[in-house]
C-alpha cells in the first residue's frame, strides 16, 4: 500500500522500460518489510529529471545509459572509486544542514567483483576483460581495487588501447588471444545479446585457457559464450548474477539493510522468463 509515508526510489534512463531493477528492488522491499516503491523514470531532460528527483524527496536512484557519465555534474559528492572509473549508477540522497545533498556512487564493479569472487580469488589473480566500454571500466577499475591483474581485449584496437592505458594494464589484440591463459574472462559486450544470440566474443576453442567464464550479456541468460565455455569444462557466471549484487549494493546503500538476494534474484528470474523471448 502506498501512502503518503512512502518512500521514493527509481531508476532513470533512456530507454528505461526494459529494466529488471523495479521488479528486484519491490520484491526487496516487500520481503523485509520497507515502506518503499521503485519506479522506471525517462527524464526528457537530465538537468529538469534532476532537480525533479531531488525537490520530489527521492531517496535513492539508480542510473543508467546513456546518463552515468552526464550526471556526475550535479552531484554534491561522487565516491573515489565512481570518480576512477568515471561513471556513476547510484545516486543517495540525504538531509543535511546544508539542505538536500546528493552522493554519486557506483556499484557496478561491486556487482561485477562480487559474482567472481564466488569463483576465484580475485587478489592476485589474472582476469582477461573483453570490451572497452563503460562497463569495461567499472569491471576493470574494480579488480583493479581488489588486487587482480587485468588484461584487455577490444575488436576496436585504439579504443582498446586507450582504456587499457587508463586502467594501466596490457593490451592484446584479438589474434595475440591464442598465447593467454589467465584465472577468469568476462565479457563487457553487447555480443551474444538477443536477438543475436549466436554471436560470440571470443574464438569458442580458446575458451578452455580460462577456468571461469563470466558475460555480463543477460538476455538469453545462457549465452553461446556460457553455452561454449560450459562444453569445456568452465565454471560459468551469468549477467544475472551481476546485475544482482549490483544491485544489492544500491540496496543497502539506501536502506542500511542488508539484501535479501535469494529474494532479489528469484524476482530478476521471474521478470526475465515472463518476458518474450
Amino acid at each position: 500500500m502506498i501512502t503518503g509515508h512512502t518512500q521514493l526510489f527509481g531508476i532513470i534512463g533512456n530507454p528505461v522500460e526494459h529494466s529488471l531493477s523495479p521488479a528486484m528492488h519491490n520484491a526487496a522491499f516487500a520481503a523485509l518489510g520497507v515502506n518503499g516503491v521503485y519506479v522506471p523514470m525517462r527524464p526528457s531532460d537530465l538537468a529538469d529529471g534532476f532537480r525533479g528527483l531531488r525537490s520530489l524527496g527521492f531517496i535513492g536512484v539508480s542510473v543508467t545509459v546513456p546518463f552515468k557519465v552526464a550526471i556526475m555534474d550535479f552531484l554534491d559528492t561522487i565516491d573515489s572509486v565512481a570518480r576512477k572509473i568515471g561513471a556513476v549508477n547510484t545516486l543517495l540522497f540525504e538531509r543535511t544542514v546544508k539542505g538536500i545533498q546528493c552522493k554519486g556512487f557506483n556499484t557496478d564493479w561491486l556487482g561485477s567483483n562480487q559474482a567472481l569472487a564466488e569463483e576465484i580469488d580475485l587478489n592476485g589473480s589474472t582476469v582477461l576483460i573483453i570490451g572497452a566500454g563503460g562497463a569495461a571500466r567499472a569491471v576493470g577499475f574494480g579488480l583493479i581495487e581488489a588486487g587482480a591483474r587485468v588484461l584487455l581485449t577490444n575488436r576496436t584496437e585504439a579504443k582498446g588501447r586507450e582504456l587499457a592505458a587508463q586502467l594501466n594494464c596490457p593490451f592484446l589484440a584479438p589474434g595475440e588471444l591464442a598465447t593467454v591463459h589467465a584465472d577468469a574472462l568476462v565479457n563487457t559486450t553487447s555480443v551474444g545479446m538477443a536477438p543475436h544470440a549466436d554471436g560470440i566474443p571470443i574464438q569458442p576453442e580458446l575458451l578452455s585457457r580460462f577456468p571461469v567464464v563470466m558475460d555480463i550479456v543477460y538476455a538469453p541468460l545462457r549465452t553461446r559464450l556460457l553455452h561454449e565455455a560450459a562444453d569445456r569444462g568452465c565454471r560459468t557466471i551469468d549477467g544475472l548474477q551481476m546485475l544482482q549484487y549490483q544491485g544489492a549494493a544500491q540496496f543497502t546503500l539506501w536502506t542500511n539493510l542488508a539484501a535479501p538476494h535469494a529474494v532479489m534474484r528469484q524476482a530478476l528470474m521471474a521478470e526475465l522468463l515472463s518476458r518474450p523471448s
